[in-house]
């Protein structure tokens, strides 16, 4: 199951009009992303909930086919928390009797989800929660663990001087049916506030799987430009948007330096320093410098002598003539809904 239900409030003002999942990473939503991840795991019987602008969820990604997943959508009327939309798509998840996998539809990663399912299935735990090792873990819940990867609490967002782990909850979870059993009957449900506290008061076992792939939750507009760029430099595995197109290695080359160069249509004297991920249906003019790592949306129009470094220009985004962007994002009002 793929959690697409959530409002994206710390992404806004991108999310007022898409939801988070449907927010472009590489010129392709995150959701298609994770999808092909779920694929590529042979997980492709996959249920998505659904509620902040469902239709710009199930109109362009309709049953799945098209990314080789069978997808199937449940709809909320008001939210129900994170375990709530598990508990309405329990019939889904359980028709087999197998694990099953949940996963937060708005994060970009490519988690090994094989290790995981394979971690769950060997531990004898009810529940299996992928963690990941961070620095700063203020932004985020901790996992406090033994030696043995049986959970044994939690804090959320902890002074780093406090922190009794560096693990975060990554929102990607290996499930036993079993896992229904301790969900309380309040009609909203949350994992880390309710679902998790209740297998701890009953004593019942749990584990954590440590990530060691990519993973970043593209939770703020920070995280989402840096989301974007380490696409482009190839940290994390996935299927660009576009056309990549490379500063030239040897400056004696022909279009060396960056000048020159005729990919993805880049007009002639276009100087490239970095990598720059350019979209369908983009406009260049004559004498624009791309500095880093860059992606360019569809339909994109920047003017002749902009220049642009480590940024995100959404689908649709106008540079003026001379203009200046600059480690951030650019766009208008519509660009991703459109």
């Amino acid at each position: 199951m793929v959690l697409a239900a959530g409002l994206g409030t710390r992404l806004r003002p991108i999310t007022y009009e898409v939801p988070k999942p449907m927010v472009p990473v590489a010129n392709r939503p995150v959701l298609e992303h994770l999808l092909g991840l779920l694929r590529r795991h042979e997980l492709g019987e996959v249920i998505a909930n659904l509620h902040w602008f469902p239709e710009t969820i199930r109109g362009p990604l309709g049953d799945g086919s098209a990314l080789g997943v069978e997808l199937a959508y449940i709809e909320e009327a008001e939210l129900t928390g994170t375990a709530g939309g598990v508990r309405a798509a329990r019939d889904f998840l359980t028709a087999d009797g197998d694990s099953f996998v949940v996963m937060a539809g708005d994060a970009l990663t490519d988690a090994d989800l094989k290790g995981l399912v394979d971690a769950h299935e060997s531990n004898g735990g009810v529940a299996t929660l992928g963690v990941k090792r961070v620095d700063n873990v203020s932004e985020y819940g901790v996992i406090v663990t033994g030696a043995d990867d049986r959970v044994q609490g939690f804090q959320e967002k902890p002074d780093p001087a406090e922190a009794l782990s560096d693990l975060v909850n990554c929102m990607i979870y290996a499930f036993s049916a079993e896992i229904f059993d301790y969900f309380p009957n309040d009609t909203f449900l949350d994992f880390a506030n309710d679902v998790f506290p209740a297998l701890l008061d009953h004593d019942v076992p749990f584990h954590v799987h440590r990530i060691e792939r990519y993973w970043n939750d593209v939770g703020s507009i920070g995280e989402y430009v840096q989301g974007n760029l380490d696409a482009v430099a190839g940290h994390v595995d996935l299927e660009l948007g576009g056309e990549l197109v490379e500063a030239e290695a040897d400056p004696e080359a022909p279009g060396g330096d960056g000048l020159g160069a005729p990919e993805a249509g880049l007009p002639a004297g276009t100087e490239v320093n970095g990598r720059v991920l350019v979209g369908d249906g983009v406009r260049v003019g004559e004498g624009v410098r791309f500095d880093g790592d860059i992606v360019v949306g569809d339909g994109a129009r920047i003017g002749s002598g902009a220049m642009v470094k480590e940024s995100v220009l959404l689908p649709g985004t106008e540079v003026p003539e001379g203009a200046l962007v600059v480690g951030g994002i650019a766009g208008h009002k519509g660009a991703v809904a459109g």
